[in-house]
């Protein structure tokens, strides 16, 4: 068995969104908000040439999701889907994960657009985005009809 760990945040997030209800939600939408991923200070040595990345993947924690449910209606929708087929932040575990673009480091500081969490929202990681996926591979599920 797998020894489980405990997360910690490496930082904050600094959104337009202080309120849940004013983040854009549901399949199409286009997240094109900036904001600024604020690591502590004794994490800001692992930002070392982020800056040469166009876009990162944020692992972020859903602060105002309580419980979950394996199936669920996504806005606009009118079918449900699984959990684990939509970004819904009512999962067991409350982790989410956004694609944002790199605009610009400031030492422990990232400037980002297209965030979708709340300001103050915990960062529990940042990677470089990057797919050897090509893109005739891709599937896109239910979420198709919607492009």
């Amino acid at each position: 068995m797998t020894a489980l760990f405990t997360p910690i945040a490496i930082g904050h997030a600094r959104t337009p969104f202080k309120d849940v209800s004013g983040i854009p939600k549901g399949p199409g939408t286009q997240h094109v908000a900036t904001g600024t991923i604020e690591l502590l200070p004794e994490f800001e040595e692992g930002l070392l040439d982020i800056d040469g990345f166009s876009h990162l993947y944020v692992i972020w924690v859903f602060t105002h999701s309580e419980g979950y449910e394996l199936t669920g209606l996504p806005p606009g929708e009118t079918e449900p889907h699984g959990v684990f087929a939509t970004r819904s932040p009512y999962r067991p575990n409350p982790l989410a994960l956004t694609t944002v673009e790199l605009i610009r480091r400031d030492g422990p500081r990232l400037e980002v657009r297209g965030v979708d969490m709340l300001d103050g929202t915990p960062i529990l990681d940042i990677k470089p985005w990057s797919s050897t996926i090509a893109a005739e591979k891709l599937r896109f599920g239910w979420l198709a009809k919607r492009r």
